[in-house]
């Protein structure tokens, strides 16, 4: 059972909340892309007002799932990123950014063609199937965890800090979860790994210039925790987050999975509108 610990709201200085929004733009793709498929809906209206301009969602449904496992999953992850949107949106009060337009459709096809495992013109649904949501899924979850682990020494605030820190543990374990579930599909059809290495290899190549991101190794020699020589996670910069979602180190301040970018302060990557 989840816990229901609650926190006393604390003054947030202005950089701990430009952090959080960014954090919160991040969510809400999370939230929008899980709940969809576990559920067949997004969050609730009341769940994504705020400053900034808001947007509506293109595209998502929900997988009729085959794998008793991978349904429990998605549903768990769903109901988590939900409780991140509402714990981030609560923490800013006021400040809080409004959902940007998010694109769950054409986002995925672009990522697919990129990545090689679609020709240009075809469209990838991930909402097809079980591992078509997997695959979607490993794009997001490794750069949940890099965006925390990146954003984590700029928050002043030690309660804050605290909970970045419990968000990034957890979308830790999501990822874990994606990653050894693929793997698992991966013993059973070699193919797998193959999709998951070039998914993988667009993210390192939007990102930056920086070669960090890793794919899940073979059947014969696992990767299933992506560390750096010393064990550890590894973290991104606001700036390559957004190239990734994006999906261009050339876009500047929108594409990808937000058409019309984020709202909030931190919006640029490193294309040729970034500042």
């Amino acid at each position: 059972m989840k816990s229901t610990t609650t926190h006393s709201p604390v003054d947030l200085v202005q950089g701990d909340g430009s952090i959080l929004n960014f954090a919160l733009n991040l969510e809400y793709l999370e939230a929008e892309f899980y709940l969809r498929g576990a559920t067949g809906h997004g969050l609730p209206d009341d769940m994504v007002g705020g400053t900034g301009t808001p947007g509506q969602v293109s595209g998502g449904r929900q997988v009729d799932f085959r794998s008793p496992l991978i349904k429990n999953i998605a549903r768990e992850i769903a109901m988590d990123e939900r409780a991140h949107v509402a714990f981030l949106r609560d923490a800013l009060g006021d400040a809080a950014v409004a959902r940007p337009r998010i694109s769950l459709d054409h986002s995925f096809s672009a990522a697919a063609t990129a990545a090689g495992l679609i020709k240009p013109g075809e469209v990838f649904d991930a909402y097809a199937n079980d591992r078509n949501f997997l695959f979607a899924a490993f794009l997001f979850e490794d750069v949940g965890v890099t965006a925390f682990k990146g954003a984590a020494p700029f928050i002043s605030n030690k309660t804050y800090l605290d909970a970045a820190a419990g968000l990034l543990a957890t979308e830790a374990y999501h990822a874990g979860i994606v990653r050894a579930t693929l793997f698992s599909e991966g013993l059973a059809d070699d193919s797998v790994f193959d999709v998951v290495h070039k998914i993988s290899a667009v993210r390192n190549a939007v990102s930056g210039p920086a070669d960090d991101d890793q794919d899940l190794g073979t059947k014969d020699e696992a990767n299933l925790v992506p560390t750096d020589e010393y064990g550890r996670a590894f973290g991104r910069s606001a700036a390559e987050i957004l190239n990734i979602v994006y999906l261009d180190p050339q876009a500047g301040s929108s594409g990808g999975f937000y058409p019309d970018g984020l709202n909030g302060d931190i919006v640029h990557g490193t294309g040729p509108t970034a500042s």
